[in-house]
């Protein structure tokens, strides 16, 4: 994925299943391209059943261009951690192994500096009695999913539905954040 011309830039975001992730930042002004796929892995290359099946060191995540003319950084950290539940270290409500942790991939020092702050924020808001256990990692590499994940939210939106409810996301952030 390149940015697409000097003023864009690039956020990569593991947050559990990456189907849950892709239409909060679709929706977002500002946000021009938003792709899932596999993020953090040193392997050569990834696909969705060597992922999914925890045979390589990837993790579901969301690629995304945005222009930070337009959404800042700290604002698409905002909206990420509104989708998560960002005190579990072990994967995201049924999804459980290190290919479903939270993670955000910073691309730039400044990026690094922003999400550092925001995590601590996160913690310091008392919102949780738990630590903040997503990770704040150099981004490595990144390899877009098959066609049938992209935009799955949209292409199958009743089957989306049945397993944002099933997993558990949609009451936990229904509960956490509309209180």
């Amino acid at each position: 994925m390149t940015n697409g011309d000097n003023l864009s830039q690039r956020a990569t975001l593991a947050g559990g299943c990456f189907w849950c992730l892709q239409g909060p930042f679709d929706a977002e002004a500002g946000v021009t391209q938003v792709r899932v796929g596999y993020a953090g892995g040193t392997e050569a290359d990834a696909d969705y059943y060597r992922v999914a099946g925890g045979l390589t060191e990837h993790r579901e995540s969301v690629d995304m261009v945005f222009d930070p003319e337009k959404i800042s950084f700290k604002t698409i950290l905002d909206i990420f951690w509104r989708q998560i539940d960002p005190t579990d270290p072990g994967g995201q409500f049924a999804d459980r192994g290190q290919q479903y942790m939270t993670t955000i991939y910073y691309h730039t020092d400044e990026q690094r500096q922003i999400a550092e702050a925001s995590k601590q924020a996160l913690q310091d808001s008392g919102k949780f009695d738990k630590p903040i256990a997503t990770e704040i990692l150099p981004f490595v590499s990144f390899f877009e999913a098959e066609e049938e994940h992209q935009s799955y939210y949209k292409k199958s939106p009743l089957r989306y539905q049945v397993y944002k409810k099933g997993s558990g996301r949609t009451d936990y952030l229904k509960d956490t954040w509309n209180k």
